[in-house]
């Protein structure tokens, strides 16, 4: 038997995020089942092969099921809730997998109920965004019982590029809070060097080639080259949401004495461009506002820029 067919999987959430995950895993060969609040949105993975089903509550038969939803709350409703995939009193998947970026306390919570239930759950929160999974390219950190990682680790590995085990119950969860704190700031950092190297007469897109060619350039700062050379504001990841994750990055270092002054000012500016308006736009618009309160009119520069991934 196929390795990717070896269990069966369920796949909870098909949004900007779980859509090319779920769908590298259909073109894996998986025997995957699908749920999505809004069904046409799940659709077309069956396509692929994928079986499309109509709650959460039906895939408590699967091996291994995974989740891809946008908050805590909505992890606890698909696992936890009166149509969750623990609705079946006493039977559970062997293995739970939450790829969403959610609190510690919900994921404790789920992973004690899924517990209790019989199953075993993984926190694996991811790194990137759609353009990302579609390369092969996204990063996933796990943390759960070891035994349950190893039986998820070949369809995780199909998901990205990697995965990082970095031990058991909730430590996955911190270190995703932590990166995307490190995203928060850097592209605000990103943000403010471009535009002070604009206003002194460099191009962007000259700008960052140079960056991106330096020992500063990463995969971050050359895939969002196109998107700041060329003012495309394309959603990949949203305000909201950043503000949702260093929001949770903050309050753990308040409880853990650590202090963040960068992160914490760099949260208030997020806040500052969702006031703003810009709320459902790309985080990059960290670019627009910085350059406003710089006095620079922003001009898209239609220059060709690769962002690394192809």
């Amino acid at each position: 038997m196929s390795t990717m067919k070896q269990h069966t999987l369920g796949w909870i959430g098909t949004g900007r995020m779980g859509f090319p995950m779920a769908l590298r895993l259909a073109k894996a060969g998986c025997d995957i089942a699908v749920y999505n609040r809004t069904r046409a949105k799940a659709e077309p993975l069956a396509e692929h092969g994928a079986r499309i089903v109509n709650s959460p509550a039906d895939l408590w038969d699967r091996d291994i099921v995974f989740t891809m939803v946008s908050a805590s709350e909505d992890l606890k409703e698909v696992v936890t809730g009166p149509n969750g995939v623990l609705s079946h009193k006493g039977k559970a998947p062997k293995v739970l997998v939450d790829c969403s970026t959610v609190s510690q306390e919900a994921s404790a919570e789920v992973r004690r109920a899924v517990s209790a239930a019989g199953g075993a759950m993984l926190a694996a929160p991811v790194s990137g965004n759609a353009k990302v999974v579609k390369a092969g390219r996204l990063s996933i950190v796990a943390s759960g019982p070891k035994n349950a990682y190893d039986m998820a680790a070949p369809y995780l590995a199909a998901v990205g590029q990697g995965v990082s085990y970095v031990g058991d119950g909730e430590l996955a969860r911190i270190v995703k809070i932590c990166h995307n704190v490190l995203l928060g700031v850097v592209a605000q950092s990103l943000c403010e060097i471009t535009v002070l190297a604009e206003k002194a007469g460099v191009k962007r897109h000259a700008f960052l080639d140079f960056i991106n060619k330096s020992v500063m350039g990463s995969t971050f700062t050359r895939y969002k080259a196109p998107a700041i050379v060329n003012l495309d504001w394309t959603t990949t990841f949203t305000p909201v949401l950043l503000r949702k994750d260093l929001d949770l990055g903050l309050a753990a270092a308040r409880e853990l004495g650590v202090p963040m002054p960068i992160a914490a000012a760099t949260r208030e500016i997020v806040q500052t461009l969702i006031g703003n308006g810009f709320v459902t736009e790309d985080f990059i618009t960290l670019l627009a506002q910085e350059a406003k309160a710089s006095g620079l009119e922003l001009k898209t520069e239609n220059v060709a820029v690769s962002d690394g991934l192809s």
